[in-house]
């Protein structure tokens, strides 16, 4: 399948969206959301990825990552996908993710700094709590409130050259 071109190896950031099949809800339960944080913070400590923002919601996940440093940003999301999908797919199912994924690049901090914000607002335009930070999978509270979640994520006040 082919589909729009992606431009990695720009050392840019790179606002990825993924949707599960059909955009069915198949992250509607805390405990699946968990679990794609769980398998993200995995992935993340194995490809040495990066992770600026991100938010999981019942039918899709948005991340703004870097391009890790020894391999591809899509590998990485496959293996993510894959790894997700073995442990969340309901055995009758043959897929558990749509098979493309959006990637968008994000190259100065004022679009960086938009991509986060739309990120940490999605659960407050689709009606599922009334402040971002009510709901627990995104990175929100680690910007507003410095907490440390299951994910870690590179902000401001970390080490990381914004």
């Amino acid at each position: 399948m082919s589909g729009p071109p992606r431009f990695q190896d720009t050392g840019e950031f790179h606002f990825v969206t993924f949707s599960c099949v059909r955009r069915a809800p198949l992250l509607r339960t805390p405990e699946s959301r968990d679990e794609v944080l769980h398998i993200l913070e995995t992935v993340r400590k194995k490809w040495e990825w990066r992770i600026f923002a991100y938010v999981v919601m019942p039918e899709h996940v948005h991340l703004l990552v870097d391009e890790p440093e020894r391999y591809d940003l899509a590998n990485c999301l496959q293996v993510f996908k894959q790894m997700t999908s073995r442990r969340l797919k309901a055995p009758e199912a043959k897929h558990f993710w749509l098979t493309r994924y959006h990637d968008r690049n994000v190259a100065n901090r004022k679009k960086r700094i938009d991509v986060i914000n739309y990120i940490h607002s999605n659960p407050v335009k689709r009606g599922l709590v009334d402040r971002p930070e009510n709901w627990k999978w995104s990175s929100y509270r680690a910007y507003m409130l410095g907490e440390v979640g299951i994910v870690k994520v590179e902000t401001e006040w970390t080490q990381y050259e914004w």
